[in-house]
């Protein structure tokens, strides 16, 4: 008779998904997985696999899940320029708030730790961002077609601008204890869309 899981896999790799999340990969352990999963290794490495597949699964969960207002944001009916505005404004703000901002986001934290050398995260990392780009693109194309910015601003340059801008805001917002100088950032580039 096969032995049932005495645990949730789904909360489990939630849990999994928090430590990872708050310590990277390198500094945690299968111990600390073991401890803050409150499971056993052998139930750890049956149901997910190593620990770079647990990782890797819990990078999926976080790209299933994350921000959801992002395309309700950025798809709305009407101007397209506010949005965008908005959004850049509420990373500026989430990176610097002090719940948030010593996690930072996962998929940044995933690229500076593990992107440069390994491919399965670099994928990822890269779909998550080809994703942002495209919702800011199509938001910032309606805007020109709306006359909401000016012809001679390119919305696939401005897109990719305002990309790298949020993944800088997360990465200065998590280290950084003057949360001016993200806004203040923010608000320049933010600047460029006039």
């Amino acid at each position: 008779m096969a032995r049932t899981k005495e645990f949730d896999p789904e909360a489990a790799l939630r849990a999994a998904l928090d430590l990872f999340w708050a310590r990277g990969y390198e500094a945690t352990s299968m111990a600390d997985l073991v401890e803050h999963l409150g499971i056993g290794r052998a139930s750890i490495y049956a149901t997910f696999g190593n620990k770079r597949e647990l990782y890797l699964k819990a990078l999926d969960r976080y790209l299933e899940t994350r921000d959801p207002r992002l395309v309700e944001e950025l798809s709305a009916p009407g101007p397209a320029l506010p949005a965008v505005r908005a959004v850049v404004r509420r990373f500026a703000a989430e990176a610097t708030a002090e719940g948030e901002r010593l996690t930072g986001c996962f998929v940044t934290n995933s690229a500076a730790e593990l992107g440069p050398h390994d491919p399965a995260v670099a994928r990822r990392v890269e779909l998550s961002w080809e994703q942002v780009e495209t919702l800011l693109y199509a938001a910032l194309t309606r805007a020109r077609a709306q006359g909401e910015l000016p012809e001679g601003r390119d919305p696939r340059t401005l897109s990719r601008m305002l990309l790298v801008l949020l993944q800088g805001v997360r990465v200065v917002g998590k280290a950084s204890t003057d949360p001016a100088r993200v806004r203040d950032a923010a608000e320049e580039a933010l600047r460029l869309l006039d």
